[in-house]
Parts: C-alpha cells; sequence; structure tokens
C-alpha cells in the first residue's frame, strides 16, 4: 500500500518543489552555460526499477571532454574535469535538482537506492541480492546518508537492501531531514 501513496507523495514533491524553486533552475542554469563551454544538463543512462534503463537529468558539472558513462570516482584525476560552477554544484548537491523532473516522470522518487550506471555490474548485482533493484532509484539514499562516496559497492547495497526492508513513510522521511543535514555538512562527498 505505501508504494501507491510514496508514488502520489513523490509526484506533488517534486511538483511542488519545481514550481518553488524555478527561479534557481534559471540561475544555475546561466551560471553553467557561461562558466565552460557545454550544453547545460547532463544525460547519462542509469539503472531504474526492475534495471530498466532511462535517462537521467543533471546540471553539468564537468568539461565535455570528459569521458562518458565511467563513475566519478573511477576518473583518474575527477578535480581536472569538474568546472568551477560544477565544484559549487556539487558541494551542495544543486546539480541533482533536474532529477525532479525524472521523479515527475516516474523514473525516480524522491528516497531509495541512488540510480546506478548501466556499466555499474557488480553494484547492481549486489543490489540484486538485497531486492534493492525491485524499488525506484532516488534523489536520496540510506547509502547517501551513510557514507556515499565513502562506501564500496557492496556497502552501498547492503545499505540499500535495508532501505527496502524499512520503507514506509517514517523512514523516508528521517531520510530526506538526513540527507538534508549531510548536505550542509558536506559529508560523504569526496568531489
Amino acid at each position: 500500500m505505501y508504494k501507491i501513496v510514496k508514488r502520489i507523495l513523490d509526484f506533488l514533491a517534486a511538483l511542488i518543489a519545481i514550481l518553488l524553486i524555478w527561479p534557481f533552475f534559471i540561475i544555475i542554469m546561466i551560471a553553467v552555460a557561461l562558466d565552460s563551454k557545454g550544453p547545460v544538463f547532463f544525460v547519462q543512462k542509469r539503472v531504474k526499477k526492475d534495471k530498466k534503463l532511462f535517462n537521467i537529468y543533471k546540471f553539468r558539472t564537468m568539461r565535455v571532454d570528459t569521458p562518458k558513462n565511467v563513475a566519478t570516482d573511477l576518473l583518474g584525476d575527477p578535480q581536472f574535469y569538474i568546472t568551477g560552477v560544477g565544484r559549487f554544484l556539487r558541494k551542495y548537491s544543486l546539480d541533482e535538482l533536474p532529477q525532479l523532473f525524472n521523479i515527475l516522470r516516474g523514473d525516480m522518487s524522491i528516497v531509495g537506492p541512488r540510480p546506478s550506471l548501466f556499466n555499474q555490474y557488480d553494484l547492481i548485482e549486489e543490489r540484486d541480492k538485497v531486492g534493492a533493484n525491485s524499488v525506484r532509484p532516488g534523489l536520496t539514499g540510506w547509502a547517501q546518508i551513510n557514507g556515499r562516496d565513502e562506501l564500496t559497492n557492496r556497502q552501498k547495497a547492503e545499505y540499500d537492501g535495508e532501505y527496502v526492508k524499512k520503507m514506509s513513510f517514517g523512514f523516508d522521511l528521517k531520510c530526506c531531514l538526513l540527507s538534508v543535514k549531510r548536505v550542509f555538512m558536506h559529508e560523504g562527498v569526496k568531489l
């Protein structure tokens, strides 16, 4: 039953957020466009519920010559590729705001396992073991709160599995509140 309510709450929360913060979208779009050459948005194939693929939307934070479809932590020197505005956007997770449109479309949820790249086979396999590929991926998730970039794929999957077991309105609310705290404290973010 909660999965139906969760989808309605996700849709309404994303719609309200977009209506409230659209001026910030415009400001960020202008800043990204002025900072470096290339598109304002970054679009990438990610894995959603039931291991289907979808296009995730983000504000572009890296140069256009950055290797495609490579997780940031696997780049030789990620700092080399990140733009000035991109560094700020990543620090405060503002690059993720366009995913509100992914939530409206039903590709994502506010809370759930973060969507993996289509070629992160080890993470996808670990999530299969704990049932985490059976729920919509989230803008934030239990793994992000508990270490984010500092976790191995196995640890991420363990937290994602724990989320699936505890998924409820109260647990989602807890995840949202702790995510806000983590963003402002810059905890668990390497870049």
